[in-house]
């Protein structure tokens, strides 16, 4: 994409320059047109076809620079995209620990803000940078042609207004900077307290008043941030304003000396002065904004780079293997695991090793913070460990494609997200080709046909944000549903029904039993009374397995899972 950009960039760049040499013909056309009006005996005859000639070339000029303008934006839009692509692939390619120390606002921010920013920049700025440069050069070469002296007085101007650009550039960089950060700010506050979520809880603890000041405080801060920036981009402007007015003037001033002393004709004198020096100065004007403008620009641009240059930790080996799912078993092997998180020196998971068999149903379990959720995360490779390897029927998954990976692994989380779109888009969301009649079969295996049936528009009804207007048994049924459209040979259950109560836990729990047929699951459960019949149980404590074996034989052993158990015993039904 940026390939192709500069390239239409380049023919743009050619544009312009015809556009620019078009544009002088007016100029050379008034000087012919003066110089035959003060002959003694001036002939009206020749300059008609002179006007037609300068009409020609505005024209020409105007039609180029049309086209300049369409393949500058063509190009500019296309670099915008192209990053705004990169900017979600980096960010979509980063792992689960990726999002829990950062705020999605400030995020969203980049891609959206920064990038219109950007965009704004490279549609403006970049278009007068090139245009303004062509025309003081195509000025200032038919200045010289004119007069070699004039053209050596405007050379020595020149640089008065160049001089300030840095630091101008600088300030008001450091002033744009501190708009986006502010930016930044609000819409990670708007997309906190305008969610779902998050409105529920400014309406139930009465926080209105309070929210609408914290709002208000932080707008004010973007109003002051945003004048400042105006403000520094304004002082600037006055300055070339000035210069602008200044240089037309010394130039008349030493071309006055020139023609009293007949070194230059009135004629020349006049398109230079009145002319050439306001096409040069205003060019100039624009010239020296642009370039401020890409001075001050640097600053986001190092946002969008730092964004761009955090890597993910995850990445696909470039030969790595795709397996399809349908040859996936579903044996697991866990050796001598351990991971640690960014920024934490007690490692989440130490020394792990455990094979499960395909079609096995394995409990994960123990206190808070014992790292079972950690160890899924791995086993569906939301990360690598720091050590040791992890093994689906024998092959390394550090060796297959995420894409392959993510195919044999399926995921029911504790809390299921939905999108706000219809319930059919939700469901199909992991089996894009899947007819109505296999979502209306994968909702009856899920029990929640009898529901959808009842809903206003069924299969199309929009769920809401984050699945609202679904209950939490029906938005973990929805979950099932998904998974059981993947129809992946390996399942992971992180906690899914402990947020239910016990009635449509039964509900979802013979829900289950129809999706564990035939498949390897690993479940983190939260009330053991449901996971008595599972093949093996792994007791986790302090990120190793600390116990394993079935209920029974753990009951007997009397350790950690049996005071686990023996502490929930009298919530068991």
């Amino acid at each position: 994409m940026i390939r192709s950009a500069l390239v239409t960039r380049y023919l743009a760049a050619g544009a312009s320059v015809v556009q620019a040499l078009l544009a002088l013909v007016p100029l050379v056309v008034l000087r012919l047109i003066v110089d035959r009006l003060r002959s003694s005996h001036p002939d009206l005859g020749p300059l008609i076809p002179l006007v037609l000639i300068s009409i020609a070339g505005l024209a020409a000029s105007a039609i180029f620079g049309v086209g300049s303008t369409y393949l500058q934006e063509l190009a500019t839009e296309g670099i915008v995209c192209d990053l705004r692509d990169q900017l979600f692939a980096n960010l979509v390619a980063q792992p689960t620990g990726f999002w829990v120390s950062r705020r999605g606002g400030d995020l969203t921010s980049r891609i959206i803000n920064d990038i219109s920013a950007i965009d704004t920049l490279l549609a403006s700025a970049s278009l007068t940078l090139l245009n303004s440069t062509l025309q003081v050069a195509a000025t200032i070469v038919l200045m010289l042609v004119f007069s070699w002296q004039l053209a050596l007085v405007t050379l020595i101007v020149i640089p008065l207004g160049i001089l300030p650009l840095r630091r101008a550039g600088s300030r008001m960089g450091a002033a744009r900077l501190r708009v986006q950060e502010q930016m930044a700010v609000v819409t990670a506050y708007i997309q906190e307290v305008l969610s779902v979520s998050g409105a529920r809880l400014v309406r139930a603890d009465g926080r209105a008043s309070e929210e609408l000041s914290r709002f208000g405080a932080m707008n004010r801060e973007l109003r002051r941030r945003e004048v400042t920036a105006a403000m520094s981009a304004r002082w600037f402007n006055a300055a070339t304003s000035m210069l602008g007015v200044a240089g037309p003037a010394v130039l008349l001033l030493v071309g006055a000396y020139l023609v009293v002393h007949e070194h230059l004709s009135v004629a020349t004198l006049l398109v230079m002065a009145l002319l050439l020096s306001n096409r040069l100065g205003n060019s100039l004007q624009s010239l020296a904004l642009a370039l401020t403008e890409v001075l001050a620009s640097v600053p986001i641009w190092k946002r969008i780079f730092v964004t761009l240059d955090d890597h993910p930790s995850l990445i696909e080996s470039p030969n790595a293997k795709a397996v399809a799912p349908g040859a996936i078993k579903g044996t697991i092997a866990l050796e001598d695991v351990s991971f640690f998180y960014p920024g934490q020196a007690t490692p989440a998971t130490v020394g792990v090793s455990v094979s499960i068999e395909a079609g096995q149903r394995v409990a994960i379990v123990g206190p808070t913070g014992a790292g079972k959720s950690t160890l899924v995360a791995l086993i569906a490779r939301f990360a690598d460990p720091a050590s040791g390897r992890i093994l689906l029927d024998g092959h390394d998954l550090r060796e297959l494609t995420l894409e392959s990976v993510a195919r044999s692994i399926g995921v029911v989380f504790q809390d299921s997200f939905l999108f706000n779109a219809p319930l059919s888009e939700n469901l199909r969301y992991v089996a894009p080709d899947a007819s109505d009649d296999r979502l209306w079969d994968a909702l009856r295996s899920a029990q929640l046909e009898v529901v959808v049936r009842g809903l206003p528009e069924q299969l199309e009804t929009i769920v809401g944000e984050r699945g609202f207007r679904l209950s939490g048994g029906e938005q973990q049924r929805v979950a099932i549903a998904r998974a059981i459209l993947k129809d992946s040979p390996v399942l992971i259950l992180d906690e899914a029904t402990s947020n239910l109560d016990r009635l449509v836990e039964q509900d979802v729990q013979r829900a289950l039993e129809r999706l564990f047929e035939g498949r390897t699951v690993l479940a983190i459960a939260h009330r053991l009374v449901t996971i008595r019949d599972a093949d093996m149980i792994l007791v986790m404590d302090a990120g190793r397995i600390a116990e394993r074996g079935s209920h029974a034989q753990l009951i007997l052993q009397d350790g950690l899972y049996a005071r686990l158990y023996e502490a929930q015993a009298s919530s068991f039904v």
